[in-house]
């Protein structure tokens, strides 16, 4: 029997060795990566000594796993990884007398706070992975985050842990509580007092190394304590009992602007006895044009977080604190309490780690040294120490953190990729390290030392003491079986950098359709992107920042495969062919693509704003080359087609589609038999559009709503006559005769709804532009890339520039109503033609959604007021490429109250209505959409911009999804 079966046999919970599992774990969000020989996600603590009873009979290490966003590459490893995140995450008990919670390895922490709320308490450390870091991984690594000022780290806030040993040796853990492991460290701990007592720096954020000080008598013998951030390689968290607070009830942040990044580094600590909850730093380098609008003035700024027992208490707190702050020499301040503008400010933070990952020209920034941590009081010169070597070095990075406790987190553009570029990784490292213990610092402030620090512990301990931590393993661990290369005799920092493994651009260039503006051109560099900070790993729609799209289907089936990072995981070994050795004909990478719904969220709400949309399309693209396609590829995919060959024939297929040949059709085209064939409309928008203009010149005003082949003789937006100020009309003179809009009427419009294209006709006329369409049949391609027949597509959208020409000539704005379509106008178009046809960018940057152009030319059209509330979403788009802050402008101006929903339908456009992803899609629906229309006000109106929303809703919800211009038709004066 080999290890799999062995595993198999004696494990209950899930046992994977396949490529496609191992692939998924090689790497965390680190520069490390290692390949294990399988996975086991065991199902609970009788799983666990099952699985480490065959690792030892076998030999095989073991790599206990959470939410693998570990910075120094400790979750990663050979043998079997024990991944805690799939069934052993129950919060088994709350104690809100004691304040204490009793919790499995795998419970995410937002999943804790939130219980814990509904007792009045939380868990104190919160590192910006609040989302999706687990309890397991918080306590293996000491985890910190943003309020360790207040509260402590991981290590402060544990009270008991249940562990396993490699050699199956059970242990409760506390202080000073019995037991043979009790034993054992208090005899190692009492023949070396001396270098205990003296061997450790006195830092709020000491994290590297085992703090086997805690073992002394004065400590209490906490061998709790000192198995946090022991980073799994003493043993295996099977149950934890952690302490809770109570936060205060009320929050104002201080947002404080200095001069630069070492004046705000050097008031940090002067704050601390203010009491704040927490004191955080980051520089402009960080901050992009729009959040630094909502900044006070400065180049650098402290986020200082004050509590009270009322909104007011907080707030008059948060303002002495900015008195005392500007005599210190803070330039400027601001002080937020409303809790979505707080949320929106701790997003900018939040999203550093991975938006440091990108250098403002595009370059790659990279962890290495990304957690330092000195003495509060000597920030400020470390930190231009730190600059300092950095230019030395010929190298970059933006560093940011907790200025507050002295640590320092910073990306760096260590260029990875080649030997010279490896060798100064190692030498800043080394000297970086010596500039560390020359202030009194750790090597780690947060993230643990893993294989990025442990080779340079030395450095800050000594041989004695570093010596003393393998003694230490050895008494947990003689056999070597846990998380072997990490923290105690550890692999070089060097070796096992996950880079290595990718094709070279310049001797192995990969061919693909995209270019990837933004990677050079560069496949690998575009799959690089994803460093594994895993945010698209949360389950909840709502972030710190607002609603969020990313990532639908794993929140859906919770598994690694289906999230963005996963995804990107595959791609990387796919690229590597180490584990996955078929290219673009991996299986492997098709069946986890397959529940990709396009959506773009990651586009948008992933920070380093990984496009898997794109990356699917790509991979569908070469995967299916020369090759038999799935039937919905035809069927779907070709849409466009058959909707204009079918329209003639709308009453009769209609008709048909209602009766018993719908199910051979639906089989016949890959579609799911549950779902119905939407509805052709008799008469086709552009139709509608031919008659109305033959209407008009035949006895109506001339100049207004002209045909289609008009646009070649139109000029740059003019003026229009003059109207009045009643709703929907446009006050006199602020538009001028000519403004010309083009149209764009979309496959979906055009076959399906045309009702939304004549709705926007009548508003947008109402306002005062004049409308005109393309002069023949344009299409956006949006059908076909979205199954990766890339070719197609680009002819597709290779003839629409031709048609658009003469618009894009004058200079017209093209307005598209659906925002699937416009995001692939915005994006997809430019970036599959490329820079060989300068009209694409030209088309890219003319796309503006209805509420866009109203807003640019005719600022001062007075909508209709409708007065009611309305429920829906958001369309995933729109929210990822278009941005939607003008349709909430418009809805607030035309008195439509409410909020839409983040997430997406679940239909999106082809997918829900492929065979296989119904149970999918409702899914998807049911998160957000449905019950939001569910639990709407009476008289509510149901918005949904998108032909999918609109068809989801019909078909799940028996409810019609109207798309914003139909409620404003609606209401014009002579609607």
């Amino acid at each position: 029997m080999d290890l799999e079966q062995a595993m198999r046999a004696a494990v209950r919970g899930t046992v994977a060795f396949d490529a496609g599992a191992r692939a998924l774990v090689t790497m965390d969000a680190s520069n490390y990566r290692r390949v294990p020989l399988g996975v086991v996600a065991p199902r609970d603590v009788d799983d666990v000594v099952a699985a480490l009873a065959v690792c030892r009979e076998y030999g095989v290490p073991v790599v206990p796993r959470g939410g693998g966003t570990s910075i120094a590459g400790q979750a990663t490893g050979v043998g079997v990884v024990l991944d805690f995140t799939r069934h052993m995450r129950a919060i088994e008990h709350i104690d809100p007398e004691a304040r204490t919670a009793v919790v499995q390895p795998g419970v995410v922490l937002d999943d804790l706070r939130a219980a814990a709320a509904g007792h009045g308490l939380t868990f104190g450390p919160d590192p910006s992975t609040h989302s999706r870091c687990t309890l397991g991984g918080m306590i293996g690594n000491n985890a910190c985050g943003s309020h360790s000022v207040a509260w402590g780290t991981t290590a402060d806030n544990v009270h008991e842990l249940e562990v396993l040993t490699y050699g199956g040796e059970r242990a409760t853990l506390g202080r000073g509580l019995p037991g043979p492991l009790h034993d054992r460290t208090a005899a190692f701990a009492d023949a070396r007092l001396s270098v205990l007592r003296t061997g450790f720096p006195d830092l709020p954020r000491r994290i590297s190394g085992y703090a086997l000080d805690r073992l002394l008598p004065e400590h209490g013998r906490d061998l709790a304590r000192a198995f946090t951030g022991s980073e799994g390689t003493l043993g295996v968290l099977t149950r934890a009992t952690v302490r809770l607070v109570e936060p205060p009830a009320a929050r104002a942040l201080a947002v404080l602007g200095y001069e630069d990044e070492s004046a705000a580094a050097e008031a940090a600590h002067l704050l601390l006895p203010h009491h704040p909850l927490t004191v955080e730093g980051m520089a402009a380098d960080l901050v992009g044009a729009t959040a630094r609008e909502s900044l006070p003035r400065g180049a650098a700024w402290l986020f200082v977080e004050m509590g009270g027992g009322t909104a007011a208490e907080a707030r008059a707190r948060a303002s002495e604190l900015c008195r005392h702050a500007a005599a210190d020499g803070a330039r400027d301040h601001t002080v937020v309490s409303e809790p979505a503008d707080q949320r929106a400010l701790w997003r900018i933070r939040e999203d550093a780690s991975g938006t440091a990952t990108r250098m403002p020209d595009g370059t790659e920034a990279w962890p290495g040294w990304e957690d330092c941590a000195v003495p509060p009081d000597r920030l400020g010169a470390y930190l231009r120490e730190f600059r300092a070597l950095l230019g030395e070095h010929g190298l970059r990075g933006s560093p940011y953190g907790h200025f507050g406790d002295g640590c320092v987190h910073v990306r760096i553009d260590f260029d990875l990729l080649t030997p010279a570029g490896i060798a100064r990784f190692r030498r800043f490292s080394e000297a970086t390290a010596d500039l560390v213990v020359a202030h009194g610092g750790s090597l780690s402030g947060e993230h643990g030392d893993g294989q990025a620090r442990a080779e340079l512990l030395p450095k800050m301990y000594g041989p004695e003491l570093v010596a003393l931590f393998g003694v230490f393993k050895d008494l947990w661990d003689p056999a070597g079986g846990m998380n072997p290369g990490m923290l105690v005799r550890p692999a070089p920092m060097d070796s096992n950098l996950r880079f290595g493994v990718l094709p070279s651009r310049a001797s192995h260039p990969v061919d693909v359709e995209f270019t990837y503006p933004g990677d050079g051109g560069d496949f690998t560099a575009a799959v690089r992107r994803c460093v594994g900070v895993g945010k698209c790993r949360t389950s909840a729609t709502t972030s710190s920042g607002g609603d969020s799209v990313m990532c639908p289907s794993y929140r859906v089936t919770g598994e690694e495969r289906h999230s963005t990072r996963g995804r990107a995981r595959l791609l990387h070994e796919m690229l590597a062919g180490e584990i996955i050795e078929d290219g673009w004909r991996s299986e492997e990478v098709r069946d986890a693509l397959d529940l990709c719904l396009s959506c773009k969220g990651c586009r948008s709400d992933c920070p380093v704003e990984v496009d898997m949309a794109t990356y699917k399309a790509e991979f569908l693209h070469h995967h299916y080359a020369g090759r038999l396609r799935p039937r919905s590829h035809y069927s779907m995919g070709w849409l466009p087609v058959w909707l204009r060959a079918a329209a003639p024939y709308a009453r009769v297929l209609n008709a048909l589609a209602r009766g018993p040949l719908a199910g051979v059709a639906k089989r016949a085209g890959g579609i799911a038999p549950q779902r119905h064939i939407p509805a052709l409309a008799h008469e086709p928008f552009r139709t509608w559009w031919n008659h109305r203009a033959l209407r008009r010149q035949a006895g109506r005003p001339a100049g207004v709503g002209k045909t289609a082949t008009d646009i070649a003789g139109t000029t740059a937006p003019g003026t229009t006559k003059a109207g009045t100020t009643a709703p929907g009309t446009t006050k006199a003179g602020t538009t001028a005769p000519g403004t010309t809009v083009v149209l764009w009427p979309d496959t979906f419009t055009n076959y399906l709804s045309p009702q939304v294209g004549q709705a926007a006709v009548k508003v947008l006329e109402a306002a005062g532009l004049r409308v005109v369409l393309p002069p023949k049949a344009v299409c956006c391609g949006l059908t076909w890339v979205s199954t990766g027949q890339l070719d197609r597509a680009r002819t597709v959208m290779r003839r629409t520039v031709d048609a658009l020409a003469p618009a894009l000539d004058a200079g017209l704005p093209i307005v598209v109503l659906e925002p699937s379509c416009g995001a692939a106008l915005r994006a997809d178009l430019p970036e599959l033609l490329g820079s060989g046809d300068p009209r694409a960018a030209r088309l890219a940057a003319s796309v503006r959604t209805f509420a866009q152009v109203l807003e640019e030319l005719a600022p001062d059209w007075v909508p209709p007021r409708l007065d009611r509330a309305v429920v829906g979403q958001t369309h995933c788009h729109q929210h990822a490429v278009l941005g939607d802050a003008a349709e909430r402008r418009l809805r607030e101006r035309a008195g439509l109250t409410g909020t839409l929903t983040g997430g997406c339908c679940g239909l999106a456009g082809n997918f829900g209505f492929e065979q296989g992803h119904y149970d999918v899609s409702v899914a998807c629906a049911e998160e957000q959409l449905l019950p939001a229309v569910r639990e709407a006000p009476a008289g509510a109106a149901v918005l949904a911009d998108g032909f999918s929303c609109r068809t989801q809703l019909a078909e799940l919800a028996d409810t019609p999804g109207r798309h914003l211009v139909e409620l404003l038709a609606e209401a014009l004066p002579d609607a």
